[in-house]
């Protein structure tokens, strides 16, 4: 069995962002020489989010104000903020976006559905993480 491991790393301008990083894993499954097996792709930080959907600007609009609806960024809201931390929102958008996503490689190459591809969502930018990209297979 072959493996591959490679670190992603984003620093983002905006506090809330999405970014399509399909083409990144993609290089790293091609390194990988692995044409049968899978692809973890996981958010090393606990306020960041990798998924599987459409690369559509509304749809993407539509994810950002349905999440910040749902946990809005406000400093005086969440217990979190007691510790001096101000991204207690972030940890909440996480958990409705998830932690990874996991791809069968197939003929050497991600196997996706119609219209898939892989994002990474940061929801407390402004600062250096990363992503864990691991290939396994054959």
């Amino acid at each position: 069995m072959k493996s591959q491991t490679e670190y992603l790393w984003f620093e983002t301008k905006n506090r809330r962002d999405y970014l399509n990083i399909t083409s990144k894993v993609e290089e790293v499954v091609r390194k990988s020489g692995v044409k049968e097996g899978l692809c973890l792709v996981n958010a090393m930080h606990i306020t960041a989010s990798v998924y599987i959907n459409d690369d559509e600007s509304g749809l993407i609009k539509d994810f950002d104000e349905f999440l910040e609806k749902t946990a809005p960024y406000d400093v005086h809201k969440y217990r979190h903020h007691q510790t001096g931390e101000d991204n207690g929102d972030a940890h909440l958008k996480r958990q409705l976006f998830g932690r990874e996503v996991v791809v069968a490689i197939t003929q050497g190459k991600l196997d996706f559905g119609p219209w898939e591809q892989i994002f990474y969502a940061e929801f407390d930018g402004r600062r250096r993480k990363r992503v864990l990209v691991k290939v396994i297979g054959e």
